[in-house]
């Protein structure tokens, strides 16, 4: 089977671009690009408009800009910390005092423009990466052997991330330094109020809570980890998953970290979690079609011969070991439990910007029915937890 590539996943212009304005500015601020340039969208990237350029050289960028228009949030679609955080890991890569190990793996950054005059809101223009997206996380394009060690190169390129000191990068006021999940508690039970009384603009009919909303928030806040663990405050991704990572073209590793959008400082523990998702899913909450169209998976309980990828335990292993940490790792479920939830909020959001017909995507139909999904496997990971340690 053909394996994809990034290139070939771009599709109709949805969110059109000043192509004039754009090459001026390229003209002045990328000196590396050769205009005029030819542009496509990506068909993924529920967020932010991404858009693929190819310059009269054949040269290749990318480009990622925030939605037009009014915003649910002042502090969604962040398209500057994107480029701070990857401008910041690019120098840390081009060090030569950093070990290839070390290294995480990232596009480098051009250019940032904030003045919506140019493009219609801020945008950013960075490297195209020629590797492979998986947008499927049953990789049904590789074999057993592949497989494994593209998950574990996704582990690895996630430790090298976790491992740094934000404060070495220049990052130290990237984001609170106060505890992760208190502070994200307050900020997503705010936006999801917002998200949740977003009405339709032709039906009238509001976006509506998340199930369990209030039962979840108060469990959390009885269980809070102790953040002031060996891993200490870290760089957070906030939406680490497969899909968000690019691939050498035939080599089993990882070349590129995508979509920084959500990132801050944090619990590093949240990333792995999210990337890890699919095994903590349960089967029977998520249909088949939803499967289908959402390209979400649900592998808790299978057995090793059903089971699309590498056990769990490998991959948890292989984190552990790279981070220093205790296996099975602490508070896995807590952290399993809240990216089910966070992922709630996010969905609820797409279905927010649906309901205003601001969604990029083109499948933000889809997100928009799968909130009170993920908040239901959010309770269940809550439940399982709260029965494993009645059993203490």
């Amino acid at each position: 089977m053909a394996q994809k590539r990034v290139g070939g996943e771009t599709g109709e212009i949805r969110s059109a671009l000043p192509v004039d304005k754009l090459n001026a500015y390229l003209q002045q601020h990328v000196r590396s690009a050769s205009t005029p340039v030819t542009v496509k969208q990506f068909k993924f990237g529920q967020s932010n408009p991404t858009y693929f350029l190819t310059d009269a050289s054949g040269k290749r960028f990318v480009l990622r800009r925030k939605p037009t228009g009014p915003l649910l949030s002042p502090t969604a679609h962040a398209i500057e910390r994107e480029f701070r955080v990857l401008r910041a890991l690019s120098t840390h890569n081009h060090s030569p005092n950093t070990p290839p190990h070390a290294r995480v793996p990232v596009p480098d950054v051009y250019a940032l423009c904030e003045d919506p005059e140019v493009l219609g809101a801020p945008f950013y223009v960075m490297e195209f990466l020629d590797g492979r997206i998986f947008t499927d996380p049953e990789t049904p394009e590789l074999g057993e052997a592949e497989k494994r060690e593209c998950w574990l190169s996704a582990v690895r390129a996630l430790a090298a991330l976790s491992s740094l000191s934000p404060a070495a990068l220049g990052l130290e006021t990237y984001g609170p330094t106060k505890p992760y999940f208190p502070r994200q508690i307050r900020s997503l039970s705010r936006i999801s109020a917002a998200q949740a009384a977003t009405t339709d603009i032709e039906t009238g009919v509001p976006v509506g809570p998340i199930p369990g909303f209030d039962q979840l928030i108060a469990w959390y806040q009885r269980h809070l980890p102790d953040e002031g663990g060996k891993e200490g405050v870290r760089i957070v991704h906030g939406d680490y998953k497969l899909d968000n990572l690019v691939f050498h073209p035939t080599e089993p590793r990882v070349i590129g970290i995508l979509d920084w959008e959500l990132s801050t400082l944090g619990s590093p523990l949240v990333d792995l979690a999210n990337l890890v998702q699919p095994w903590y899913a349960d089967p029977r909450q998520l249909t088949p079609s939803l499967q289908k169209e959402g390209k979400w998976r649900a592998w808790k309980g299978l057995s090793p011969s059903q089971l699309p990828a590498p056990p769990l335990a490998l991959l948890e292993k292989e984190y552990s070991k790279l981070m220093k940490i205790p296996y099975p790792i602490p508070n896995m479920n807590f952290a399993s439990s809240w990216m089910f939830f966070r992922l709630a909020v996010i969905a609820q959001g797409i279905a927010a910007r649906h309901a205003r017909r601001q969604a990029s995507s083109e499948r933000a139909a889809v997100y928009a029915k799968a909130f009170p999904i993920m908040g239901v496997l959010a309770k269940e990971v809550m439940d399982e937890e709260d029965a494993k340690k009645a059993k203490l």
